[in-house]
């Protein structure tokens, strides 16, 4: 039985030499059509002087060498490098912090591990045009500071504010998601360690310290590259919050607002934001592998 079964797979892959190829044809065709050819494509009018209306020249380095003077260049990267800097070690230890508190099995618990999870499938438009009412001069905010007798706060007119405020409406949406990515983390956390660390007379915080950061460090490094990638390339709050301009003279503008304000219209330079896509790439990809880095370097350790 065992000899004519195996006679029989070996038959079938002669016959059907092809076979995994043709299961893995449709996630291939997809993948090439809505990613690797929309990569080739950047980078190939990266290089060129393509508008959008006009297919362009190849033009080499220009468009890099046009970066380094570009004054809306330097603010949009400085912009999303301090997005990076303010939202990561949020996004790194408040979900953690969070999933401490909702992951006891008691009554009610399931009320409000859906209300912190609600930011995360709620629309971006929708929060953050919720969030422009709060901000806004005359929104609920600064109504309840002006009652109060601090005054009136310009969340959406002064420069770093807008900034920050921006920082605080990502940090707000993606607390719930990471959340439940530690809550799967901490899952896997013997009992046993915490129960061993409490004998030997380690209080609540140091049991965090000692114990579960430990255990859930190669998480938080997951959390943090993905968290990363994300500020950096941060778009819709700060879009939304400060408008298509960019805040007050542009001084809000980061990279990927950039891109979409270069690239699009009749007259979008096309050329020019696709280099600055491919900058956007490269810095996203140097920040995984300096996470990852910094990762086993703590492993060797």
């Amino acid at each position: 039985m065992a000899v004519s079964r195996t006679t029989t797979v070996s038959r079938v892959r002669r016959q059907l030499p092809t076979s995994p190829w043709l299961f893995a044809a449709p996630g291939l065709l997809i993948a090439g059509t809505f990613v690797l050819y929309p990569f080739l494509s950047t980078l190939a009018n990266s290089f060129t002087d393509r508008r959008t209306l006009i297919p362009g020249r190849f033009v080499g380095l220009a468009n890099f060498r046009e970066m380094l003077h570009d004054d809306m260049f330097w603010i949009g990267l400085r912009n999303s490098t301090l997005y990076v800097l303010g939202v990561v070690p949020a996004l790194v230890v408040l979900p953690l912090l969070l999933a401490l508190l909702v992951r006891k099995n008691i009554p009610g618990i399931t009320f409000f591990r859906s209300a912190f999870y609600t930011p995360v499938v709620a629309s971006i438009v929708v929060v953050g045009l919720i969030w422009v009412w709060l901000l806004d001069e005359r929104g609920l905010i600064n109504s309840l500071l002006e009652t109060i007798g601090v005054g009136r706060v310009g969340f959406l007119s002064d420069q770093w504010l807008l900034l920050l405020s921006a920082m605080a409406v990502t940090v707000w949406k993606g607390l719930g998601y990471y959340m439940i990515i530690y809550l799967a983390a901490l899952a896997g956390v013997p009992r046993e360690l915490h129960e061993a660390a409490a004998v030997d007379g380690a209080g609540a915080v140091r049991r965090f310290l000692t114990v579960t950061v430990p255990a859930v460090r190669s998480t938080m490094v997951l959390v943090g590259a993905l968290s990363s990638v994300a500020a950096f390339k941060v778009f819709s709050e700060v879009y939304l919050m400060a408008g298509p301009s960019g805040g007050p003279a542009g001084e809000d503008t980061t990279l990927v607002m950039l891109v979409q304000r270069t690239g699009t219209g009749l007259t979008g330079r096309v050329g020019y934001a696709s280099a600055l896509s491919v900058v956007v790439f490269a810095v996203t990809v140097a920040l995984m592998l300096l996470v990852l880095r910094a990762d086993r370097k703590e492993e060797r350790v």
